[in-house]
């Protein structure tokens, strides 16, 4: 079902509020445009960032052009008109996982403390998701892709595999010449009775498979841990 009036909008919104207090979330909910009378969507979202506790903030919006300054304003989701109700609750169903309260204590464990970018933004048919790297525990490559695998499903990517080990150098290793693991998220090193290896992550099925020459280097790095 898809919405294109203001007044569909508005009405879909407030059944979207109601749907939140009926589910009972933690923490509130905040919806916006990003072009608005007066102060801006974005400028809204910046100030509203920095109130205790933030809210969590989700763009519906016509305008497919603002969403990397979008999600700079800690918004976490970023849907475009029309917007269809199953999409809205997938946004809404994000907030329960994390919200800008636990998103700002996991980028200040010194283990984030890098240049690297915080989230990965990606195009889906609901628009744009802001997946969080601090929520990513593998990222495989297949051809000219990648698929990062993270908590709340998967996202594929239009990145090198060689640039994301660069960018986030210590936050993620290199398991075989088609995956990156995340550290924090490794529980284990397996071996099966043909004498291959495999890691064993937090939160995930697959078990990514450890190429020969890594696994003298992983076993260090587990050591370490």
């Amino acid at each position: 079902m898809w919405w294109t009036s203001k007044k569909e909008i508005n009405e879909m919104i407030d059944r979207a509020i109601k749907l939140a207090r009926a589910e009972e979330l933690s923490h509130k909910l905040v919806f916006m445009d990003v072009r608005m009378p007066g102060m801006d969507g974005l400028a809204a979202a910046q100030y509203l960032a920095h109130v205790e506790p933030p809210p969590a903030v989700i763009f519906c919006t016509a305008y497919d052009d603002y969403a990397v300054e979008a999600f700079s304003s800690q918004a976490i989701g970023y849907l475009l008109k029309p917007i269809r109700q199953v999409d809205l609750e997938h946004a809404i169903s994000r907030t329960k996982r994390i919200n800008k309260a636990q998103l700002t204590e996991l980028q200040e464990s010194p283990i984030f403390h890098t240049d690297g970018r915080s989230h990965i933004a990606t195009k889906n048919r609901r628009g744009i998701d802001l997946v969080s790297i601090a929520d990513i525990r593998l990222f495989q490559a297949d051809h000219k892709y990648v698929t990062a695998f993270h908590s709340g499903g998967e996202a594929l990517l239009d990145e090198a595999l060689k640039d994301l080990e660069t960018e986030f150098d210590g936050r993620f290793v290199r398991v075989h010449r088609n995956a990156l693991v995340s550290i924090p998220h490794i529980e284990g090193l397996e071996r099966n009775v043909d004498g291959q290896f495999f890691v064993r992550l937090q939160g995930l099925d697959i078990r990514p498979q450890v190429s020969r020459r890594h696994v003298s280097p992983l076993r260090k790095l587990l050591e370490q841990m």
